[in-house]
């Protein structure tokens, strides 16, 4: 039943691009263009209007509909617990290893090592 609804949708969908692309362009975007009358605002609704509404409703449909499936399938499993392995987070430990305490403290004049690296 999916995959028909698969199909289905993309067919609605080449059929969407394909009636978009046949209607005639009015110039000057966002529908600012002529048509209809002088003072009307709408254009009359052509055939190929009306199946671009019908088309773009059914699209939606499917697109709902897909997603109702996707949400049945997934049933609350994560990506990960399909793959079997821990993810790396859970293999480290809680808290970093903290050096020794010697190495914390800034070196003394009384070391060996000098305080000011030499440029030699």
């Amino acid at each position: 039943m999916e995959n028909v609804i698969l199909i289905v949708h993309l067919i609605l969908a080449l059929s969407l691009i394909a009636v978009v692309l046949m209607q005639r362009s009015e110039g000057g975007g966002l529908g600012m263009g002529g048509g209809g009358g002088a003072v009307s605002g709408r254009a009359a609704a052509t055939a190929l209007g009306k199946l671009t509404w019908l088309l773009a409703i059914a699209f939606i449909c499917t697109s709902i509909t897909l997603t109702i499936f996707a949400a049945e399938n997934a049933s609350g499993s994560s990506v990960v617990d399909r793959l079997g392995v821990t993810p790396p987070a859970l293999n480290e430990p809680a808290t970093p290893a903290v050096p020794e305490s010697d190495l914390l403290l800034p070196p003394t004049p009384g070391d060996n090592a000098p305080l000011v690296p030499t440029a030699d």
